[in-house]
């Protein structure tokens, strides 16, 4: 059943890679979907809690605040970390290095983080090893234990260890704020999600952080301001020698696991994807082209027509498909420069996507109990109840071909069902029907009575749920005119060689 879901070695398109030296995939590993920051860091802060000296934690991502709070009342990331690295626990990292705060970046604060734990003893790196205007955008955390590969394990997911994200159910948000649009309210509620991953599928997670830190070019580009900057910092241009590493674990559980990047073509190229790596894009292509009842889908972007375009083939190739599609409200800067070009991606695709199947597509978005609009960071694909992904990528170009991204595909029907139930249950605020059909229909019910409610004024008992029909603000003509290259090379990239553009191939 693996080979119908998961890409084959040859599907992969990359023979330079070392996590398909056993099949592309791995069965046997154990995945709890955490739904939401704040669960997450909990989790997180437990498992380092229990480490000793000899262990050892990888970690990359977009964004770290050395400050943010790991519950509430609780020690900072930054804190946790450096008292792990004092105490003997072996801690590396690579961290997107950004572009400057100025820009609305992390810049800033990925360097902050990175001088703190190095100056306790950890080796945490800034990384810009990517193409012009792309980012490292993967979020991995790796914890392996000495002699106890048995406890080994991973997260992986949308959440970075940053400002904003440790929200809940309750969706109030997270007291330690980063710049948002000012309609999310100063403590902006934020719907994430990651999974927790025991189980052999924690050695190809490694494996991808391992292909990163041993890349032998320089971190950074050899520029006289950029040179000036790594030396202010203390960052060196190269990564050290890792030590060898522990045994892969031992089969945890019964879900089958595929772990999928995305790499850009670049010059000089990844020596573990010299042509880069497509995987993402590729298995979500493969698994529509399965889809049959449903396509539940939550993501920050929804973008452009080549990332419609898988979609709008499964919904004309089967009559009985169904999609829902969970977005923000508003783009997370949405100024009079900053928001057109994010509307006119997303609004390619709703088109194309309703023009395809209007009475089977269904495109929401989320507000709290007080009506505040949640931001969906979220990047979670579910496909018939059967497969499912949950990473950093989102449905966009950038994520598909351009920046690099680490998402899990798991097979296992009893996960994927549970995770689409309770997802379900928190945006409907009532017991789902998980038909396909009468699902589909309760959605758009749900959000046809509290668009309504607000449009009375919010007269009477409020609706339950958090679901409102999406409606992007549009993009006149006169806009188009300097959104579209600003789109196309700047916010939504393409990363593909030109002969993959020219076949819109992955």
């Amino acid at each position: 059943m693996g080979n119908e879901w998961f890409l084959t070695t040859e599907e992969r398109g990359n023979p330079a890679t070392s996590i398909d030296r056993d099949g592309s995939w791995v069965e046997g590993n154990l995945v709890r979907p955490l739904v939401h920051g704040a669960p997450y860091f909990r989790r997180l802060y437990d498992e380092l809690c229990q480490l000793r000296s000899g262990d050892r934690v990888y970690f990359t991502d977009w964004r770290g605040d050395s400050d943010e709070a790991l519950y509430p009342d609780g020690p900072s990331l930054g804190t946790v970390l450096c008292d792990l690295a004092r105490s003997g626990v072996e801690v590396r990292g690579l961290l997107w290095r950004s572009h400057s705060d100025h820009l609305s970046f992390n810049a800033q604060e990925n360097q902050r983080l990175g001088t703190e734990l190095n100056e306790a003893g950890a080796e945490v790196l800034l990384d810009q090893r990517v193409r012009r205007l792309a980012s490292h955008h993967q979020k991995l955390f790796v914890i392996r234990h000495r002699g106890s590969a048995e406890r080994d394990i991973a997260f992986v997911g949308g959440i970075d260890l940053s400002h904003q994200r440790r929200d809940d159910a309750e969706h109030h948000g997270d007291p330690q704020q980063a710049p948002m649009d000012p309609r999310y309210g100063d403590r902006a509620p934020w719907h994430d999600v990651a999974l927790e991953l025991r189980g052999p599928v924690v050695g190809d997670l490694l494996r991808t952080f391992i292909e990163r830190w041993d890349d032998p070019h320089p971190l950074d580009r050899r520029t006289p301001y950029r040179v000036l900057i790594q030396r202010l910092a203390r960052m060196p241009r190269h990564t050290s020698e890792l030590p060898e590493t522990f045994p892969d674990p031992p089969e945890a559980g019964r879900s089958a696991v595929q772990v999928l990047r995305t790499y850009a073509h670049k010059h000089p190229g990844f020596p573990f994807a010299p042509r880069g790596e497509y995987s993402v894009a590729r298995a979500y292509r493969k698994a529509f082209s399965r889809a049959r009842s449903l396509i539940y889908v939550e993501d920050q972007y929804l973008w452009s027509s080549v990332v419609a375009e898988g979609l709008c083939e499964a919904l004309e190739r089967s009559p009985e498909l169904r999609l829902i599609v969970v977005v923000p409200r508003y783009p997370d800067a949405d100024g009079r420069i900053s928001g057109p070009p994010a509307r006119y991606g997303q609004l390619q695709a709703i088109r194309a996507l309703q023009a395809t199947a209007p009475d089977r597509v269904g495109i929401y978005d989320l507000e709290n109990a007080a009506g505040v609009p949640i931001y969906v960071h979220a990047k979670v694909c579910i496909v018939d109840d059967e497969w499912f992904t949950c990473g950093s990528d989102n449905f966009n170009r950038r994520s598909w071909t351009n920046d690099s991204e680490l998402t899990c595909a798991v097979l296992d029907p009893e996960v994927a069902r549970s995770l689409r139930t309770e997802l379900w249950s928190e945006h409907l605020g009532t017991d789902p029907s998980l038909d396909p059909v009468e699902g589909f229909d309760q959605w758009a019910r749900a959000a046809s009575a509290l668009d309504a409610w607000h449009a009375a004024g919010r007269i009477g008992p409020r609706p339950p749920g958090q679901i409102r029909a999406h409606n992007p603000q549009p993009v006149n003509r006169l806009q188009t005119l300097w959104v579209r290259p600003l789109y196309k090379h700047v916010y939504d990239p393409d990363g593909r060689p030109r002969p993959m553009r020219r076949h819109n191939t992955f």
